[in-house]
């Protein structure tokens, strides 16, 4: 197929999980043949701080402005078999409306930040996408799983909602078992202010608890004020190639969730799954939908105060804690990698060129799209969770 990728990032990792979601992407899917155009946003704070700034698969091309976009690369647009807009694009609402008008081939919205959008839609804030463009796009691919589904299509009148998960890159994050373990516990994000209170919880509270204790926080965006304890080791910025000597530096790391992604569920950050296919035993805060993804106490370890962090810490024996690691990290490689994500997308892409009225459809699916799912779309959801070799989410949180 031919798919052009319209994202905020691929070439900056700085200060967004975006980057490395498309690099294992694209990657996977060029790999398996598809033709991908990526068409990123020249912004000037990422242009400053970029990582991969020609990536090694499919083709990126960075472009200045929306009239660019439209003169430049029209013909890309009109003719690929699918254009996939993510969230946060610039202009995405004017990029939206231009390209479900003019795709010949099915277009999709991509939601990586899916609790934060419609946060946002529902006090008439977002930029990048509105209510009245929801229903032109054939498919809305969502990071967040669960209840949040039947929203987008019951009350934004989406097509079709699916989960689309985050997924890591085996190739990249894997085990390093002779690694010098520097940190008792370890946290990798950007700051956030709604995390900020789960991060000084969860690990600035028992660093000062436990003076003995070696902990890091690594990402960009944090306020001086931050009182950062004397065992704390702050790191700003690290490129996607230093992550897993990060994670491999811990004995265990902290997941985090944004406050949105909390209140809906069944939204597992990128970062889980990284540390978790480094064989790093995590401690996460609690979310509804986290046991749809790893198993509580046998593959992750809940906390919800500094005590119940410093317990696992100290208390729990070194091989219980590699044991949990491993365990998630099995997880993760059945599930979870960008492989999986890149077949995933085909099936979901090919279902979405079934030939239906409206726009962004294409009349006439080709061969090729047929025989990559044509007749997909027509079955239930549950027909194709199982095609997707996804499992149903447990009944408090269904889809």
């Amino acid at each position: 197929m031919k798919i052009v990728i319209l994202e905020l990032l691929i070439t900056s990792s700085w200060g967004n999980g975006h980057a490395t979601v498309f690099h294992g992407l694209v990657r996977e899917l060029s790999a398996r043949g598809h033709d991908v155009l990526f068409l990123e946003r020249d912004q000037p704070w990422y242009a400053e701080n970029r990582d991969l700034l020609e990536p090694p698969f499919g083709k990126t091309v960075v472009y200045q402005t929306v009239k660019q976009l439209k003169m430049e690369f029209v013909d890309a647009i009109r003719d690929a078999d699918c254009v996939i807009v993510g969230s946060f694009v610039p202009d995405g609402i004017e990029i939206g409306n231009w390209i479900t008008q003019i795709a010949r081939g099915a277009a999709a919205f991509y939601d990586i930040d899916t609790p934060v959008t419609f946060a946002q839609l529902s006090r008439g804030e977002c930029e990048y996408l509105s209510p009245e463009l929801i229903p032109r796009y054939a498919v809305y691919l969502s990071f967040t799983g669960g209840p949040i589904l039947k929203k987008i299509e019951r009350d934004y009148g989406a097509r079709r909602a699916e989960a689309f998960y985050c997924s890591v890159d085996p190739a990249i994050y894997f085990p390093d078992f002779s690694a010098e373990k520097k940190y008792d516990l370890g946290y990798l994000g950007t700051f956030s202010a709604d995390r900020q209170s789960a991060l000084d919880a969860l690990l600035l509270a028992p660093a000062t608890m436990w003076a003995a204790g070696r902990f890091i926080v690594a990402g960009p965006q944090y306020p001086e004020s931050i009182q950062w304890p004397a065992n704390v080791q702050r790191v700003a910025h690290l490129s996607p190639a230093e992550h897993r000597d990060f994670y491999n530096a811990q004995r265990w790391t902290l997941n985090i969730t944004r406050a949105e992604m909390r209140r809906w569920g069944c939204s597992p950050s990128v970062r889980l799954f990284e540390a978790a296919a480094c064989g790093v035993p995590i401690i996460s805060d609690e979310w509804d939908g986290l046991a749809h993804f790893f198993e509580p106490e046998k593959e992750v370890i809940v906390a919800k105060n500094a005590r119940d962090v410093l317990k696992t810490l100290r208390e729990m024996p070194e091989r219980d804690a590699r044991e949990i690691g491993e365990r998630a990290g099995a997880r993760v490689l059945e599930n979870h990698t960008a492989a999986h994500r890149a077949r995933e997308l085909e099936t979901l892409l090919g279902s979405a060129l079934v030939p239906s009225a409206g726009f962004g459809v294409s009349p006439k699916p080709s061969a090729q799209n047929a025989a990559s799912g044509g007749l997909y779309a027509q079955v239930s959801r549950e027909t194709r969770d199982t095609a997707l070799g996804t499992s149903a989410l447990p009944s408090e949180v269904t889809t």
